[in-house]
Order: structure tokens, then C-alpha cells, then sequence
């Protein structure tokens, strides 16, 4: 018997309409290759915690490695209550047996690598990761985790593949 392998993925990458304008960023890579062969597991943290659609958009403030999420108009400070959503989600997860998660690069959420981090000099742009990658990352740190803007890259996939695989059957 095969073992379903089970991936989790930014819901806005399937086509589901949870980006802040009601969007979606639907990769059909992921949803018409890969995802013949892997189970997804949806996340949207900005949905799941009771950000509606739409809803402002929020983003990264202060320093890359403890970032505040914060509305861009109304300057509302979530970053704790995330966290703690978000830690409460990966626990969640782990009763899911994920072989890899696939996050949208770019968002304060999700993002796991160049994600911009605003800080107080005008102007001055670092970067940094999305709280709710972070705190996934920290949870699972050995498992494969990707954006999928590199997913578009051939080695990037295949590398990615090999260790969704070899995760899967440890």
C-alpha cells in the first residue's frame, strides 16, 4: 500500500480567494503536476485567524528577527496574537504527517526568505521571514520547506521532490 505523501501549502497557491483583495495566486505547477501526486493540506494564516477577505494589508515592521505584523493604515500591532496562533497551529499540524510545506513567497505570513521588514529609518527596507513560516520552521526544522516562485526552477524542484520523498518515508 502507497503511502500518501502530504504536503502543506499556502492556500492562495491552490486557487482558493483568501489573499487580502479577495485574490488568489494560483501556481499551476503545483496544482496540475505536483499535486496529481501529493495530498495538500491548506494553510491561510491571515484567514485562519480572522483577518477577512479582503482586509488590509499588513506587513513586517522593526527587526528581521523579531518582526512586528502590522496594518498598513491602521498601524494595528497583531504580531503577538499571531504567534500564538500561529504556535497553536503547528501543533495542529503535526497530527497532519506533512512530508514538506510549500509557502508564497513575499508574505509577512508566509514568506520564508526576502520578505520585507520596514524599519523605522524612512526608507531603510530589510528583510526577513513571515511569522507564521517562522514559527513553522522552528517546529518542524528538519522538514523540507520551499517557496514556490523556486519551484519554478528544475534543480530547485527536483531537490525538493528528493526530500519530500525521503522525509516521507522516514
Amino acid at each position: 500500500m502507497k503511502k500518501i505523501i502530504r504536503i502543506g501549502i499556502s492556500a492562495c497557491l491552490t486557487g482558493r480567494k483568501v489573499r487580502y483583495d479577495g485574490g488568489h495566486k494560483r501556481d499551476s505547477f503545483l496544482t496540475d503536476v505536483l499535486g496529481k501526486y501529493v495530498e495538500y493540506v491548506q494553510v491561510c494564516p491571515e484567514v485562519e485567524f480572522g483577518l477577512g477577505i479582503p482586509r488590509e494589508s499588513i506587513r513586517l515592521e522593526g527587526e528581521p528577527e523579531n518582526p512586528r505584523l502590522v496594518g498598513i493604515h491602521t498601524q494595528k500591532d497583531i504580531s503577538s496574537d499571531m504567534r500564538e496562533w500561529a504556535e497553536k497551529r503547528v501543533r495542529e499540524l503535526e497530527k497532519e504527517s506533512l512530508s514538506g510545506f510549500i509557502f508564497k513567497k513575499k508574505s509577512p505570513s508566509c514568506g520564508v526568505r526576502q520578505v520585507k521588514v520596514h524599519t523605522k529609518q524612512r526608507g531603510v527596507v530589510k528583510t526577513g521571514m513571515g511569522i507564521f513560516a517562522r514559527v513553522f520552521s522552528e517546529h518542524f526544522p528538519l522538514m523540507p520547506t520551499e517557496e514556490e516562485d523556486r519551484l519554478s526552477d528544475p534543480e530547485y524542484r527536483k531537490h525538493f521532490v528528493k526530500s519530500i520523498l525521503h522525509f516521507n518515508i522516514q
